[in-house]
């Protein structure tokens, strides 16, 4: 993954995607969890229940049945993508406080004051986050947080979060928390940062039936 798109993902999570259903083996060591994060797991209902807070307010941001079809038909990654940033969220907070990085209340509201003013309010900027980025507006504040935890970081380390010693500080926290991934959502590239798509022909996408995907 390019580094660009690799920044995109950290300052302002995942592009807004659909959700294909995956049917596949778990992941025996680990059953039911999407991922192990330093010890701790992100298990498949929390991946569902985030992905679900977005389709939610998708669904209320297009009240039009045939558009909402057209947002999920344009938009194919989302589970994915939701798995990644709950992965990298954590991996970033590990590497912001190995470096004596922390972000208080006060900077995320100020954060958000500012982006409000230039969204014309507080309902543009969650509209705007939820169309853009795929961050349901009871996230927001938590993405605030995570570009403001990358900025500092990056401002802490004399570099920004496009070169290659911000992403070093990812990579040597991605190692001290042994990312695993269930199969099924691909593998976590501990250099990268990032979750890759794992060539394993036993994982076989379905089309999720119903009014509400919800994987």
């Amino acid at each position: 993954m390019h580094r660009r798109r690799r920044t995109a993902l950290v300052l302002s999570a995942a592009i807004a995607a659909a959700a294909p259903l995956l049917s596949a083996c778990g992941n025996d060591a680990h059953p039911g969890a999407a991922a192990v994060v330093g010890g701790h797991r992100i298990t498949v209902a929390q991946l569902e229940s985030r992905v679900n807070e977005v389709r939610r307010a998708q669904q209320a941001a297009v009240p039009d049945e045939a558009q909402y079809q057209q947002v999920l038909a344009s938009t194919s990654g989302l589970t994915r993508d939701t798995l990644h940033n709950m992965v990298l969220d954590r991996v970033l907070h590990r590497a912001a406080r190995d470096q004596g990085v922390t972000v208080s209340r006060r900077e995320i509201q100020r954060m958000r004051t500012g982006l409000e003013q230039q969204a014309g309010g507080a309902k543009g900027l969650e509209t705007t986050w939820l169309q853009k980025y795929g961050i349901a507006p009871a996230r927001l504040d938590d993405n605030l947080r995570l570009q403001l935890e990358a900025q500092k970081l990056a401002t802490r380390l004399g570099t920004d979060t496009t070169q290659p010693a911000f992403w070093k500080a990812l990579s040597t926290a991605s190692e001290e928390l042994h990312v695993d991934l269930n199969p099924r959502y691909g593998t976590w590239d501990v250099q990268k940062s990032s979750r890759v798509d794992a060539k394993t022909p036993w994982v076989r996408e379905v089309t999720a039936s119903g009014t509400q995907q919800t994987a």
